[in-house]
């Protein structure tokens, strides 16, 4: 299924608002739980819940709000703690829960926060069974009055669960040795702070590498500050100052990894799925020698796959979207350009730690560094100008809009591409455009973010 505009809560990443306000009140969080928990006892009758959240000093009190909705509705509900988001999917799947919820807005800004929702599959709910609990909670919404949250006492964290997350993550690479390398691990500030010092003690036993931990001390509103995969323009600084070989960089739930060279270059997702792709490939285990990737993947990594003979489909943006194509193809591997990496063969949804030791793994068998693995991905010009909403209206539906699009799509017609779209977790429009020629690009790109904004802008 496509990203559906019936959607009322759910975006392409769970919900997500600002923490207090709705969607995101005490009420509506109640229904979630309510919602969820009767949905789960249609199949069980004492369903069991696991709890995560990351650092946000909004996610205790959702985190609380959740699970008291959840025991009320009859369901048993244990919490991780702070822990990442795919953390949650595996130990849902593992310890037989039949859901996982993680309080977290991923990239977002502190003030901001979300609901994902898995299965006990470890996967994200399909598309169908959201929209049936979303229409449960606003039936639940109109006639609740939720516990004052500050009346409620906080989740008991189970921290011990991690341990498990932990040695999932080394046993995915066995044998990797880091040798003498010098990494810079950029946590965000976020949930990646509570696992990555572990994990890298774990596989640097002999002190054999240098592995500089920053940004692993949140306090509720440095989350994603100026650093995280959102700004790997920071870790990339750090890695030319400090002389080390590779910078890795997660988000704010560390379900995506971003990179950075040793020359203070960043290494986005493309770049990510081209070495990746091409190392399963020499092994035989990229099946149809198929890569899905997204309307938002570089013209260049397509080319470039097509020179190693990998052939490459896109799906619309969102990871839910790209695991659907991947399932339907039977692909072993695809992503996204923001660092959303999918190996269904060790796990069920995106996660940041996974993709930094698989390249990590990449680096160490190969002796190549990252920049040597890349270098055969040249990447066409591309911008992305976001612009702020009020509202998400169909844009083919408004003159200007679509005018300017029209436009952009007939100039740059095979030397290029547009891709225009709402944020499925923000109040953004994004103009994303590639070209051959940048004064060309740029001149389109500006025309309709200008025309969005005039119409649409908040």
């Amino acid at each position: 299924m496509t990203p559906s505009d019936t959607r009322r809560l759910f975006g392409t990443d769970g919900i997500r608002a600002v923490a207090g306000e709705a969607p995101l009140d005490p009420t509506t969080i109640y229904a979630v739980g309510l919602a969820l928990a009767h949905s789960l006892r249609k199949s069980t009758p004492e369903p069991r819940v696991l709890l995560g959240r990351d650092t946000r000093e909004s996610s205790p009190w959702i985190a609380a709000t959740l699970a008291a909705a959840l025991r009320e509705a009859g369901a048993r509900v244990e919490s991780a703690g702070v822990i990442t988001t795919p953390a949650v999917a595996y130990l849902a799947r593992k310890h037989g829960f039949h859901a996982g919820i993680v309080v977290s807005a991923s990239h977002n800004p502190w003030a901001d926060n979300g609901i994902k929702l898995f299965g006990g599959d470890g996967f994200k709910l399909p598309d169908a069974v959201e929209l049936a609990i979303e229409d449960e909670i606003f039936q639940h919404a109109a006639q609740i009055e939720p516990p004052d949250p500050e009346s409620l006492a906080p989740v008991r964290d189970n921290a011990a669960v991690a341990e498990d997350y932990i040695h999932f993550l080394v046993a995915c690479v066995p044998g990797l040795s880091l040798r003498s390398l010098h990494l810079v691990v950029d946590c965000a500030n976020g949930a990646a702070a509570a696992v990555a010092p572990e994990l890298f003690r774990r596989l640097n036993p002999h002190g054999r590498a240098h592995a500089d931990l920053l940004n692993i001390a949140p306090d509720g509103r440095n989350i994603n500050a100026g650093c995280g995969a959102l700004h790997p323009e920071f870790v990339a600084a750090e890695v030319k100052a400090r002389g080390a070989h590779l910078g890795l960089t997660f988000d704010g739930d560390a379900d995506r990894c971003m990179l950075a060279g040793a020359q203070g270059n960043v290494i986005n997702g493309d770049a990510i799925l081209f070495v990746a792709a091409r190392d399963l490939k020499a092994r035989g285990l990229l099946t149809g020698n198929l890569v899905v990737a997204t309307t938002m993947s570089n013209m260049g990594l397509e080319a470039a796959l097509k020179r190693s003979g990998i052939r490459m489909t896109r799906a619309p943006v969102g990871d839910r979207y790209v695991l659907e194509e991947m399932q339907k193809s039977n692909a072993a591997l695809g992503g996204e350009q923001s660092g959303h990496i999918l190996f269904p063969h060790l796990a069920t949804t995106g996660d940041g730690l996974l993709t930094a030791l698989v390249v990590l793994d990449l680096i160490a068998r190969t002796g190549h560094s990252i920049e040597e693995l890349s270098a055969d991905l040249k990447v066409f010009p591309q911008t992305i100008v976001n612009v702020k909403v009020r509202e998400k209206k169909p844009l083919a539906a408004i003159p200007s809009v679509a005018a300017a699009i029209r436009g952009a799509e007939e100039a740059l017609k095979d030397i290029g591409r547009v891709v225009v779209r709402f944020s499925g977790t923000e109040p953004l429009a994004r103009v994303m455009i590639e070209a051959e020629d940048e004064s060309q690009m740029n001149h389109h790109a500006d025309a309709i973010a200008a025309a969005i904004r005039a119409e649409l802008g908040a």
